[in-house]
């Protein structure tokens, strides 16, 4: 790598042939090693996002508990307690099916997850090596 034109222009074909493909192995070796870096970093964080999502609905569903009771012994002032837990259990079922719905679409249509640095790092490399084979 630190030879002179000079010397590089005495070297045989097969010889810079050689070069290159070694060049070419270090190079996506080097970019496999920064996708994979970038995917242990952003996996890192995503997973500590999950656990706190986690920990948010576990206390989302004991506040949610408690204003389902409050709702179904408000109603029970009105109506049989039993006809009360039904209303707000189909009333919590319809709004499951809804979310449900709303989630399943979302899923759908999110991206895969993919190193964008690394990409664009081998985009770079491939337009340097077309550009290098051009002259």
């Amino acid at each position: 790598m630190t030879e002179s034109r000079g010397e590089q222009a005495g070297r045989s074909t097969g010889e810079l042939l050689k070069d290159l493909s070694d060049q070419v192995s270090h190079l996506v070796r080097d970019e496999i090693q920064l996708a994979t870096a970038e995917l242990e970093a952003k996996g890192r964080r995503f997973g500590f996002g999950a656990g706190l999502f986690g920990v948010a609905g576990m206390l989302g569903m004991f506040a949610g508990g408690s204003f389902v009771a409050a709702v179904i012994l408000l109603l029970a002032e009105v109506v049989p307690a039993w006809v009360a837990a039904v209303i707000v259990g189909v009333a919590l079922a319809v709004i499951a099916a809804v979310v449900a719905l709303v989630a399943r679409n979302q899923v759908r249509r999110a991206a895969p997850p993919v190193p964008q640095e690394a990409v664009g790092s081998v985009r770079q490399d491939i337009q340097v090596v077309k550009e290098s084979a051009r002259r």
